[in-house]
């Protein structure tokens, strides 16, 4: 099977390209004692940035303290900041009871609310506003909040792994982006064998041949896999055929990885519960600087994703090991029956691979950055798409066949979400337009009480991220206060709008597509 060959780098080695653009990448995938192989990246992530040479992670065994790692760990036993043990079961139980309490204190400050639109929309359709705009993202949003306040967690057990890895990509039509994935993959700090496949989806452009060229420049051994099929889990299939090793990695080809992103995602696995099957990376923004959409999108993936991915690893349920980059335990996706013929494959298969009592995983500390949609209708298709894989998993596998009670709990949360896409395309919006003509009937002062709650949630996240994943990978946040605030605002509705259209085309069998 196909190796990457490995180098050590040179102590003088320096950056490739110091241009803004490049600012990204140029200590991460230099600045390390680890093995490397092949070339540094000519391209480098917009958004996150590195400022300093990365420190090495120390090694040895958690009980030596020496061992320990700066990432936090899903796989042992929780502890809350007093030492005290604290079951996950538990946690939950009382990051409920505290979301139920904050809602309940949103009902009785809400009753004036309720009193003013009673008389333009009757007592039940004033109910069911507030419900939708105010109790329902309110109380997920606070159960979130305490799910991440007691998130609690040792560091990883295994830090420097050298199990075995196949790593592939899937690509339809990808000449330009498949360049800087297979050179950031050239770069990565993986003690171990590492096999890379390139799963072509019947690219109509250069694809191949640009793939092959870069590998031979950076000293990948790349295997092409041919599939004329159209859908990404045809490729992704039959790419698995010739997986060897015993876990094996999907990588998008618009992806670049961090240098140490290979050795702290096989590190979670490895460090987690034996029934574990898989884990999903952090993936955060790479182009932000194009325009204001892909400036908000860049918090969503710091914020939103990473927060809803640290709130369900807590609790061992990760729904989603995104296909963008995770990790999953070889064995177990065949058992599967591999990536299903869905919209959303990688939701899918992460339902199934849990429905017998398996865990899924976060690590967030394996970053990777990909490009997000810069054209409005890019975005709503990528959004609908997401959103009809999410009922495509619901109906793969409901949350109720899930063998672990927390499973069922975490994935049964997924049940709420269309109703609160319609709360904010449905009425949120008509609220604003509303309040814009001075009518302040739907979105007013009561509409403010979601507001502290989300708050609280982005800034306790904001210093995780700064303290436990950006400072030890020497990254930065580049200043987007633009972005931020338009984030906090409009994106919420942008996302349930998108939804709503994918919820659709879930219910209408409307043909689906990859791209």
């Amino acid at each position: 099977m196909p190796l990457l060959r490995r180098r050590r780098p040179s102590p003088a080695e320096t950056v490739v390209d110091p241009t803004p653009d490049t600012a990204a990448l140029e200590l991460l995938l230099t600045s390390s004692s680890a093995p490397v192989v092949g070339r540094l990246p000519q391209d480098a992530p917009d958004g996150p940035a590195s400022t300093a040479p990365s420190v090495p992670a120390q090694r040895g065994g958690p009980e030596g303290g020496a061992g320990q790692d700066l990432s936090p760990s899903q796989g042992a036993a929780p502890r809350s900041s007093g030492g005290r043990y604290v079951p996950v079961h538990r946690k939950f139980v009382l990051a409920a009871v505290g979301a139920a309490a904050w809602v309940a204190l949103a009902v009785v400050l809400s009753r004036p609310w309720v009193a003013d639109l009673a008389p333009v929309v009757g007592p039940v359709g004033a109910w069911t506003i507030v419900l939708l705009v105010a109790y329902l993202p309110g109380g997920i949003v606070a159960f979130l909040a305490f799910s991440l306040a007691m998130d609690r967690q040792p560091p990883l057990r295994v830090t420097d792994p050298t199990a075995p890895v196949t790593i592939i990509i899937a690509a339809r039509d990808e000449e330009v982006g498949i360049v800087p994935t297979l050179r950031s993959l050239s770069s990565v700090a993986y003690a171990g064998p590492v096999h890379v496949i390139l799963a072509d989806n019947g690219s109509t452009d250069a694809t191949v041949e640009v793939a092959r060229a870069t590998a031979v420049e950076c000293g990948i051994a790349l295997q092409v896999v041919h599939e004329a099929v159209p859908g990404k889990a045809h490729a992704l299939n039959a790419a698995l055929v010739h997986v060897t090793t015993p876990l094996v990695i999907t990588v998008d080809a618009d992806t670049l990885l961090h240098r140490d992103a290979l050795r702290r995602l096989v590190s979670r696995l490895e460090s987690a519960p034996p029934d574990t099957v898989a884990v999903a990376g952090s993936v955060l923004v790479r182009n932000s600087r194009e325009n204001l959409l892909t400036r908000m999108q860049e918090w969503d993936y710091y914020l939103g994703i990473t927060a809803v991915k640290r709130m369900q690893g807590l609790y061992q349920s990760t729904l989603v090991a995104q296909g963008a980059f995770s990790v999953y335990r070889t064995d177990e996706v065949r058992r599967v029956g591999g990536w299903p013929d869905a919209i959303g494959e990688d939701i899918v298969v992460t339902w199934r691979l849990m429905e017998g009592g398996q865990r899924v995983y976060f690590e967030p500390t394996a970053v990777a950055f990909t490009d997000v949609p810069a054209r409005t209708r890019h975005f709503f298709r990528q959004r609908a798409r997401w959103a009809r894989g999410m009922l495509e998993g619901i109906r793969a596998v409901p949350p109720w066949r899930q063998d672990r009670t927390l499973t069922k709990l975490v994935a049964g949360v997924d049940l709420l979400i269309p109703f609160l896409d319609l709360g904010y395309a449905l009425i949120w919006l008509p609220g604003v337009v509303l309040l814009a003509l001075g009518y302040p009937l739907i979105v007013s002062v009561w509409t403010l009480l979601v507001l502290p709650v989300t708050l609280l949630v982005y800034g306790t996240l904001r210093r995780f991220q700064s303290r436990h994943v950006f400072d030890p990978l020497d990254l930065r946040v580049r200043r987007n206060r633009g972005g931020y605030l338009a984030f906090l605002l409009l994106y919420q509705v942008l996302c349930s709008t998108a939804s709503l259209v994918g919820y659709a085309q879930f219910v209408a069998g409307t043909r689906r597509q990859w791209k």
